[in-house]
């Protein structure tokens, strides 16, 4: 983008969990943001000024936790298909969940791992400006003890190997480390906990090999002991953390560990499970009790992002992240608050603060805008109006399915 060109807004939320301000103006030049200011008489009159009046804008939205090889469909038989396609068939698969992503106002996602590396690779040879525009942080395959959960995400340490020798050997190309340190929630019997997967030692090692090849680590970790190990072992964030306990989370203030909630995976079950089932009231009782620790996390001040885990059943693409800032929002956070946590905080947690997440002078004008005031929040972002990439409007294009800039002319004028 080569000129100058001014936005007008009727509302802008910037990401930093501030209130929202009224009328305000962006001025844009070379994809970057140059000012923003309130807005007066004249600005909106000028000849480079895009009306965007009765809109929202907000920085475009991070998801930290999805699987993108894994649908949200309750179908069985296709969520067990895609859990054995080959890249070939994996990839078209991944091209249609990275299309709902950007349709949300979705720019950036981390990806928690699959069996085979795919999205490790769909990232290396499908995620590029021109034809997807969408930024993929991948694990490629997580790390999970032998015999323990974690077969459809990664795999055991190498035999003849440490946990740790096998993270140095295998980090190359990587953006993070995934490690899974416990099971999965039990949906038969409420606030059961499995034990750790591996020693603190071995989880600490782990990390540290991470960290000298530059890369963070996020940890699965439910129940007390597993989420305090990979907290006392410097893991950079704990995914899920269902029934880990306050003590926990005021360990995670102290080491400003991130925490990764996806809370929406326990809505979904306790929508979608048959009614009067043990299971569908054990789901609901563990999204309540998620609630009340995202509540904890709000008056303790833990470093939160939004993730969803979408591909767990009934979790979709795109689509969930507005599901997971309304629960947010139902455990004390402000609208402003819960945005943040989509879009700040998921920058700094992914290492993208200085290209996503904030609306503010130097950063990249990529944002979305819905129609609307806050009001209408967050439910509007299910169908942004418009996406802006550098400052210049994007598309999907129904006959490829390849995003671009369409022209010179915007959706508001």
């Amino acid at each position: 983008m080569d000129e100058t060109i001014s936005f007008f807004t009727s509302l802008m939320i910037d990401g930093s969990g501030n209130g929202a301000q009224k009328d305000m103006v962006i001025r844009v030049s070379h994809g970057r943001i140059l000012s923003i200011q309130k807005a007066a008489g004249d600005d909106v009159r000028a000849p480079q000024c895009r009306n965007l009046q009765g809109c929202t804008v907000i920085p475009a939205l991070i998801d930290a936790h999805v699987h993108l090889c894994m649908s949200g469909t309750s179908d069985r038989e296709t969520r067990e298909q895609q859990l054995r396609l080959d890249y070939d068939g994996a990839e078209q698969v991944m091209l249609s969940h990275a299309r709902e992503q950007l349709a949300h106002g979705v720019m950036a996602v981390r990806d928690g791992g699959d069996y085979a590396a795919h999205a490790l690779r769909f990232k290396q040879e499908r995620c590029s400006c021109n034809a997807l525009p969408l930024q993929v942080m991948s694990a490629g395959k997580a790390w999970r003890a032998p015999g323990r959960y974690g077969t459809l995400i990664g795999r055991p340490p190498i035999e003849g190997l440490t946990l740790a020798e096998s993270v140095a050997r295998y980090s190359a190309g990587l953006d993070h480390i995934k490690l899974v340190n416990s099971g999965l929630n039990s949906l038969t019997q409420y606030g059961k906990q499995t034990p750790p997967q591996f020693g603190v030692e071995e989880l600490r090692a782990a990390t540290a090999a991470g960290r000298s090849f530059g890369l963070k680590t996020m940890v699965h970790a439910n129940g007390v002991l597993p989420v305090q190990w990979a907290v006392e072992a410097g893991c950079h964030s704990i995914e899920h953390g269902f029934f880990m306990g306050r003590e926990n989370l005021e360990r995670m203030v102290e080491a400003q560990t991130f925490w990764v909630p996806t809370a929406v995976t326990m809505k979904s079950y306790s929508e979608k499970l048959e009614k009067g089932t043990v299971e569908k009231d054990v789901a609901r009782r563990n999204l309540g009790e998620q609630i009340r620790q995202m509540a904890w996390a709000r008056q303790l001040g833990v470093p939160l992002a939004v993730g969803t885990d979408s591909g767990s059943l009934g979790v979709h693409h795109g689509a969930s992240v507005v599901e997971e800032l309304k629960l947010l929002m139902e455990a004390g956070y402000t609208l402003e608050q819960s945005i943040h946590c989509a879009t700040a905080a998921g920058a700094r947690l992914l290492g993208l603060e200085d290209q996503l997440g904030r609306l503010a002078p130097g950063m990249t004008a990529t944002f979305i805008v819905v129609e609307g005031d806050q009001s209408f929040l967050p439910d509007a972002l299910t169908t942004p109006g418009s996406v802006f990439m550098a400052g210049s409007l994007w598309k999907n294009s129904p006959q490829d399915g390849t995003w671009c800039n369409p022209s010179a002319e915007l959706a508001y004028s």
